[in-house]
C-alpha cells in the first residue's frame, strides 16, 4: 500500500442528515427532461420533434460546434414538449416514459480490453456516455480529438453529507471495473485511481493496479476533490489537458459495454436536515425531484432544494428535473429568519471555523445549519482564511484579484488552469467579506478559456 499524501489545510463540516446505507428504488416520474443548460460550452441542435418515439440511448440533440458529441435519452418514450427560453435558448427536452418496459438502442457487448481506443471511443460517442468524460482545466466535456496527459478517478468524497461512493461502487463492482479498463484504454494506461485511508471493502489493491495506478490521500474536506488530487499528483501545466470522471459515470460507461445498452440511472443521497430519514435512492437521470423528496420532509419550515451540497449545488425545486451530473440531493432550511443580537450572542449552536464561537470545543458534533450568510458583503479583507483551507500551491487572494482585474498573463502565472470553482468552495463559505469566490473563479476560467 502506497503512503497516503497528507492534506493538512482544509475544514470539514459536519452537518446533520448524513443518508443511512439504505437503498431504495424510486418509481419513474410522469416526465423526465434532458437539460441542455447542464453542459458548459454546448450549443444543441435537437434531433427529434414533438411527437416522436424515442428509445433509451437514442440521439436526442447535438452540438453545433462538435457535431460528433451527442446526448440521448435516458427513457424510451414519447418527446411532448421542447421548452425554450430567450432567444429561444433551448432549455429543456420533456419524453413521457413508456410505463410497461424501457425499450433500449442495442450497442457493442464486448470486453473493452480486447478494443482499440477508436472503438471504445465511437461507441462513447454514439451512446452519449462520452459526456461523462470532462476535463481540466475549465471543467468542460473532454475533447475526443485530444490526448490527455491523464485521466483521474477520485474514489471518495469529503464535501458536507457527500455519498458514501464506496457504498456505491460495491453495489456494481464488475461495472466499475469494466468503466475503468475502458478509461485506461483512452488514457493509454496513465489513470491514476484515489482513494481515503483504505479501499472500498467490494475492491482489492490488486484489481486496481491491474487498471492504473493507486493513490490514497488523508486529511478534511476538500481532499476528496479530483482537482486538489491532481495538484498533487500530477499538476497541470499551460497546455496541459487531464479527463477526469466520477465513480457513478464510471459504472454507467462500465455497463454500456457489459450490457451494450445506455442505462442512466444511478444512485442519488438524499440527505440534510429537512429530510425525515435521509437514505439512498436509485434514480434515473432527468426525473422530477418532487418523486424522490415528496413525503420525505420535516416540519413546515422553508427549505432549500439543492442538487449537490450545500458548497457547490445549485439550488432548485421540487418540481425541476435531476441534473445530469447530480449524485446528491440536500435539503437544509431557508436561513429566512433575522437574528437578534447576531455574532453578539454566545453562539453555543454555531459552527466556525475560527474560536468566535465554541464549535471549537466539540470537533465531531453535527450541526443543523440554514442558508443564513450571518452578515451583508463588506470590502475584499485580507484575513489569510482562505489559505488554512485551501491545499494547493496557489495564493488564493493574488488569483481573485488578478481575475477581477483581467490581467490573463498574471491569472496563469498564478495558477487559474489548475483550479475549478469547487476547489474554492471553502473559501467562500469561511470568507468574512462574503465574497462570491465561485462566481469569480468560474468568470476567470471563462475569461481564460475565451482568450485562449
Amino acid at each position: 500500500m502506497a503512503k497516503p499524501i497528507a492534506i493538512k489545510k482544509g475544514f470539514d463540516i459536519k452537518l446533520a442528515g448524513s443518508p443511512n446505507k439504505t437503498l431504495s428504488d424510486t418509481p419513474l416520474s410522469e416526465v423526465v427532461a434532458l437539460r441542455p443548460p447542464d453542459f458548459l460550452d454546448v450549443i444543441p441542435k435537437v434531433l427529434v420533434e414533438v411527437g416522436d418515439n424515442v428509445l433509451a440511448g437514442q440521439a436526442i440533440y447535438f452540438d453545433k460546434t462538435r457535431p460528433t458529441l451527442r446526448f440521448t435519452s435516458p427513457v424510451s418514450g414519447e418527446v411532448i414538449e421542447v421548452l425554450r427560453g430567450e432567444k429561444r435558448r433551448i432549455l429543456e427536452i420533456r419524453i413521457l416514459p413508456d410505463k410497461d418496459e424501457t425499450r433500449y438502442v442495442e450497442y457493442i457487448r464486448a470486453n473493452p480490453a480486447n478494443l482499440n481506443r477508436q472503438d471504445i471511443l465511437q461507441q462513447l460517442l454514439d451512446s452519449g456516455c462520452w459526456s461523462y468524460i470532462r476535463q481540466r482545466p475549465f471543467s468542460l466535456i473532454a475533447n475526443p480529438l485530444d490526448t490527455p496527459k491523464a485521466i483521474f478517478v477520485s474514489g471518495f468524497d469529503t464535501a458536507p453529507l457527500a455519498p458514501d461512493l464506496g457504498y456505491i461502487i460495491g453495489l456494481e463492482k464488475e461495472n466499475f471495473l469494466t468503466g475503468l479498463v475502458v478509461l485506461r484504454q483512452l488514457a493509454n494506461g496513465k489513470l491514476h485511481l484515489s482513494f481515503g485511508r483504505s479501499l472500498p471493502e467490494s475492491l482489492t489493491e490488486a484489481e486496481l493496479e491491474a487498471v492504473g495506478r493507486v493513490h490514497y490521500f488523508q486529511g478534511p474536506h476538500p481532499a476528496g476533490n479530483v482537482g486538489v488530487q491532481i495538484h498533487h499528483i500530477d499538476p497541470i501545466q499551460k497546455g496541459d489537458v487531464v479527463w477526469y470522471v466520477h465513480p457513478q459515470d464510471v459504472i454507467i460507461i462500465g455497463r454500456l459495454f457489459r450490457e451494450g445498452r445506455y442505462r442512466a440511472d444511478r444512485i442519488v443521497a438524499l440527505t440534510g436536515s429537512s429530510v425525515t430519514a435521509p437514505q439512498y435512492f436509485r434514480m434515473m437521470t432527468g426525473q422530477r425531484i418532487s418523486s424522490v423528496t415528496e413525503g420525505r420532509v420535516t416540519g413546515d419550515a422553508f427549505i432549500r432544494y439543492i442538487q449537490g451540497n450545500v458548497l457547490t449545488g445549485t439550488t432548485s425545486a421540487p418540481s425541476e428535473f435531476l441534473s445530469f451530473y447530480t449524485n446528491q440531493l440536500t435539503l437544509i432550511p431557508e436561513g429566512n429568519q433575522p437574528e437578534f443580537l447576531g455574532w453578539l450572542l454566545p453562539g453555543f449552536g454555531k459552527l466556525s471555523l475560527s474560536r468566535t464561537f465554541f464549535s471549537w470545543l466539540t470537533p465531531t458534533r453535527s450541526y443543523n445549519l440554514d442558508t443564513n450568510e450571518h452578515g451583508e458583503k463588506r470590502a475584499f479583507v485580507l484575513t489569510g482564511q482562505y489559505d488554512r483551507v485551501l491545499p494547493m500551491n496557489i495564493y488564493p487572494v493574488h488569483l481573485l484579484k488578478a481575475i477581477l482585474a483581467k490581467d490573463i498573463e498574471r491569472m496563469e502565472q498564478l495558477g487559474i488552469y489548475e483550479v475549478a470553482e469547487e476547489d474554492f468552495a471553502l473559501c467562500e463559505f469561511v470568507c468574512t467579506s462574503k465574497i462570491d469566490v465561485q462566481r469569480i473563479i468560474a468568470e476567470g476560467l471563462e475569461y481564460a478559456r475565451k482568450e485562449g
